[in-house]
Formats: C-alpha cells, structure tokens, sequence
C-alpha cells in the first residue's frame, strides 16, 4: 500500500472537512439572531407573557431530550454518523420556517402554534446534536479539535453579530407582522446553507472507532467522572436558562427595548464573548476548566443584577458585556470539561449522555424560573432570585458530589469502570 498517498489523502479531506465546518456555522450564524434574539420579543409582541415564554423555552427541550435518548438507535440504522443525521438535519432547520406562518394562524391559535412551531423541529434537533458531534470528532483529528472549535466559534460570534444588526434594522423599519415572516424565511435559507456544507464532509475511516463487541454496553451514569460532568453542567444550564425568558420580558416591557436596541445588547454580548474567548486557552492552562466555568456562572449572575437595577437601556449594555463574556467561557469550558473527563471510546453512548443533561436542564430551567415570576414576586425580585442562583451554581461545581459523602475527587479522567 501507498502510505505516502493514503496520508496526504487523508490530509486532504481533514482539511476539507475543517472548511466545511467552519462554513456550516458561518451560515448557521447568519440564520440563528431570528431564533435566538428574536423569537421571544415575536412572542412578546403576539402578547405572549411569561408563562408561555416558559413553553416556548422548556417544550423543545422535554422532546430534545426523549429524541437524544434514541439517538443512538436511530445512528445505528445507518452506516456513518454522516448519513444518520441527514433528515434530522433539514427537520432541525424547520424551527427558521414553521414561525413564518404564524401570521396565517387563527389569532386565538398564534401563540399555540408558535410553541409547536419550535417543538415540532425538535425531534430532529435532539439526534442531530449528538450525531453531529460525533460526526465531528469522525471528520477532524483530535489534535486539530481545539483550532475547529475556536475557529467555529470565532465565525460564529462574527456572523452572529452581523446578522442580528441586519435583522434589528429590518424589523424596525418593515410592517408587523411581515416583517417577522420574511426575516424567518430568509434564516430558513441561509440555515439550508447549513446543512449543505455538512453534507460535503466525510468522515475519516481512521477516525471511525469501531463499533463495540455484541453484548457490550457502557453506562456514563456509573462512572465518578462523568458524574460530576453532569452535576457541573446540570448547574449551569438550570441556572442560566431559568431566568433567560424573564429578562427577555422585562427588558421589553418595563424597560422598552426595540429590535434595534437588542441587536445591539446582542452585538456588545458577541464582541465580549470573542474577547474572552481569545483568552480561555490561558485561564484553562491557569486555574483549570472548573474554576472558570464557576467564575463564569458567578459572572452570569452579576449580569442579572445589573440587569434588574437598569432604569434604562444604556445601563443594560454593561449587563451585556459582563454576560456575555462570562456565559462564553462557561460554555467553552463545559465542553472542554467534558471531553477533558470521559473517555473517546464509547463516545457515542458519553456524548447521548452528555446531551441529555443538557436538555434535562434546559426544560427545568424555564419552569424553574416561572414558579418565581408570579403575582405575589414581581418581576424585579424574581430576577434577584435568578442572579443569586446562578452565583450559588458557581459555588457548588466547585463541590465534588461524591465528597457529601466521602469519596475522594478525581481531579482528571482516569479510566474507571463503567
């Protein structure tokens, strides 16, 4: 055999791969303000109020979180990690279309539809996220990993960015509710753009483990390491999301904001977060993958306080700055963590685990944060409450779960039993 040959092939397509990537959350970006800036002040504005936020929020994860726990299954009907999330991928993507025809709903049925509009696109949603990262590790070596994510995440915060000013400025100035309709239409496109620049990547074979032998089962559940994984990302996904639909809620109508003017809290968000991105490498290497993400929650948490004493807008953008950067580097050390804790063996069964988690979280999360907004907690306090959850999360992933009850930390992945 050509050895020479098959390593500069191989070379090839890795970096084919690595292109793909980049352009797939370059387009996804573009898409992702209608859903993740926008979604909320639409619901706001169909006169949607808090308990519905709630809905909109917790439903598609409830369905994320049943679709991932058959993920596994579902890959299994199919040859590749590729192939297995080709049509989750394009009902992924509906979540950008389905709101579109929201205006040509019954007005009493807007609102009803509008949650079913992103609970439907979750089923695809759930196994596509755990395919698509282990598609990922498939297409990529682990060495070029790190330079993926901070290249994805780079392009990500850019076009992001961008995208979300062009959005704010359109709604500002088009006709409701057309406005919204054409803005969803439009991300659904850009995010087909998505879908095709994963459909060009292939997968490695040499980076394909193989499957394990018939009988084998690992459970994550029963290993120390990915125990504490799930507590410390249990924490931060509960906290992080639960006051998320109130601040949406309140900046809209006691402080007033617009679409232009969260564009920009978007914008200042993205820029902060690409800062301190620059930087997560060195915090790691320094105080390690906990303690940041602890120094993030806690971050999370001040920028809820900020946030409940605004009187005005401006004021908001410092919130938007110190969220912002501290919600990154929470995110960014949580996958880290992650991969730092479980093995790559297996990956599919700690991958579907780890998701799982997520999902978990971000359906308790919501409700969590209603029980606090009712008539008897005004707005305001329920975000106090929210800001003092989020910096207690911090404390406690600074607490081993085992320690309660006297086991000993594992500081680093080792190789424990299932």
């Amino acid at each position: 055999m050509n050895f020479p040959r098959v390593a500069t092939l191989t070379l090839t397509n890795e970096n084919a791969n690595f292109r793909h990537l980049v352009f797939d959350v370059l387009w996804f970006g573009l898409a992702f303000p209608a859903i993740d800036r926008f979604r909320d002040v639409y619901a706001i504005r169909l006169g949607a109020d808090a308990g519905q936020l709630t809905l909109i929020a917790s439903l598609p994860a409830l369905v994320l979180l049943f679709m991932s726990s058959i993920a596994a299954r579902w890959m299994r009907r199919y040859a590749s990690s590729h192939d297995s999330i080709r049509i989750p991928g394009i009902i992924f993507r509906l979540m950008f279309l389905f709101p579109a025809l929201t205006a040509f709903v019954p007005s009493n049925l807007q609102l009803p539809w509008l949650v079913m509009s992103f609970v439907l696109p979750a089923v695809g949603q759930g196994i596509s996220a755990v395919g698509f990262v282990v598609m990922m590790r498939e297409a990529v070596s682990g060495k070029s990993i790190p330079s993926l994510s901070g290249r994805r995440t780079m392009t990500m915060n850019v076009s992001v960015a961008i995208s979300g000013l062009a959005m704010g400025f359109w709604l500002e100035r088009a006709p409701f509710p057309m406005n919204y309709q054409v803005m969803f239409v439009v991300a659904f496109l850009l995010s087909l753009a998505s879908w095709w620049h994963v459909e060009q990547v292939k997968p490695i074979p040499e980076l394909v483990a193989p499957p394990p032998p018939s009988g084998t089962k690992v459970n994550p559940w029963k290993s120390s390491n990915f125990q504490l994984v799930a507590v410390v990302i249990a924490l931060s996904f509960v906290t992080f999301t639960a006051i998320r639909p109130l601040i949406s809620l309140y900046m809209v109508n006691h402080l007033h904001a617009d679409e232009w003017f969260l564009s920009n809290f978007g914008l200042v968000e993205l820029v902060a977060g690409a800062l301190i991105a620059a930087v997560t490498g060195a915090i790691i290497d320094r105080i390690g993958n906990r303690a940041m993400i602890a120094i993030g929650l806690i971050g999370t948490g001040v920028a809820a306080v900020i946030i409940a004493v605004a009187q005005t807008l401006p004021v908001t953008l410092i919130s938007a700055a110190v969220g912002g950067a501290a919600w990154t580097i929470v995110a960014i050390g949580q996958f880290s963590y992650f991969s730092e804790m479980t093995p790559h063996e297996n990956k599919e069964a700690y991958t579907t685990a780890y998701h799982q988690v997520v999902f978990t979280a971000m359906f308790i999360g919501p409700m969590l944060g209603n029980l606090l907004n009712t008539e008897s907690i005004p707005i305001v306090t329920a975000l106090f409450i929210g800001a003092g959850f989020r910096v207690l999360a911090g404390i406690l992933t600074q607490v081993h779960p085992r320690q309660l009850f006297n086991r000993s930390l594992q500081p680093a992945y080792t190789p424990d039993s299932p």
